[in-house]
């Protein structure tokens, strides 16, 4: 006799106390989502193949590569703002006037 799991279980036990006349529509219902919810999981995939598949017959302004850290949300590509030109140092670690003076050593 093969041992049913815990998710089983705990599933037939709710099913006891239902009455007869709504086991059968809840088994149809549960049954019913599961089969929608991998439907959408496989439209899902089915989509994202095909917008692949598109991408890669027009050419994009940036050739997207796994691993190559351009993907994802953090990726804005051509909608990124430019980025400023360095004119010299700059930034918190950039003191300028407030550097300290370069002494000779004394020794």
């Amino acid at each position: 006799m093969t041992s049913a799991s815990g998710k089983s279980e705990i599933f037939q036990f709710v099913l006891q106390f239902m009455p007869d006349w709504i086991q059968i529509p809840a088994l149809c219902l549960i049954i019913g989502l599961v089969l929608v919810s991998w439907g959408l999981k496989l439209r899902r995939k089915w989509l994202l193949r095909r917008a692949l598949r598109q991408a890669g017959v027009t050419q994009g302004p940036v050739v997207l590569q796994q691993g190559d850290g351009t993907r994802g949300a953090d990726f804005l590509g051509a909608y990124a703002p430019p980025q400023p030109q360095a004119e010299g140092p700059r930034g918190a670690d950039f003191l300028g006037s407030y550097a300290p003076q370069n002494r000779p050593e004394q020794g």
